[in-house]
């Protein structure tokens, strides 16, 4: 039997508890416009992210993009460098290695705390 949980994907389709759903955090609850209001953005700015390999949206049956509250926390960065001058290819690239950083200090952190029964 497969013991991996839901994926956002699944959540979205009707899978997995609603408790589950607003603990995840990669859970696609936000529509384009409901994220571009959020974010006070134009949803061409949110698809430019998407065309710059930033933020990939999971798609509604519908086909439209909905976006995580993770993909809306990267957008935000992204305004925040792009409204410094930064241009968005560079401030793409400034918030994924920003990301790895962050997963390499976490997985460094947990392996140096001590195992727990």
């Amino acid at each position: 039997m497969d013991q991996t949980p839901p994926t956002a994907g699944a959540a979205l389709f009707g899978h997995g508890s609603a408790d589950d759903r607003f603990d995840d955090e990669d859970y696609p609850a936000y529509s384009m416009g409901a994220a571009a209001e959020l974010l006070q953005v134009t949803p061409a700015f949110l698809r430019s992210l998407g065309a710059a390999k930033l933020i990939e949206p999971q798609r509604s049956s519908g086909g439209h993009r909905r976006y995580s509250r993770y993909q809306l926390r990267l957008a935000a960065r992204a305004r925040e460098l792009v409204d410094q001058g930064t241009p968005l290819e560079a401030a793409c690239r400034i918030i994924i290695l920003e990301d790895q950083l962050a997963e390499a200090l976490r997985i460094n952190s947990s392996r140096d705390q001590p195992a727990q029964d």
